[in-house]
């Protein structure tokens, strides 16, 4: 029997992923735009931004739904 997929469009996708799929598309500069925080703005880096956001459960959430937005237009 096959196994449901999940509707979670973040399913099996880990922060990092998320993350530099996003730099990648985005940019820094236009991420830090849309989020405005200092590991996107000054310096940024992936490391400085999981540290971050893996401490911000809001900061978290407003780049998940950017991911989600994304890939909904893809």
């Amino acid at each position: 029997m096959p196994e449901a997929k999940s509707s979670d469009p973040l399913h099996g996708i880990t922060l990092e992923r998320l993350l530099t799929e996003l730099v990648a598309h985005y940019g820094w500069r236009e991420m830090g735009r849309h989020v405005a925080i200092r590991c996107f703005l000054f310096d940024p880096s992936i490391k400085s931004s999981l540290t971050f956001l893996r401490k911000n459960p809001w900061a978290r959430s407003k780049v998940e739904e950017m991911y989600v937005a994304l890939k909904s237009h893809s």
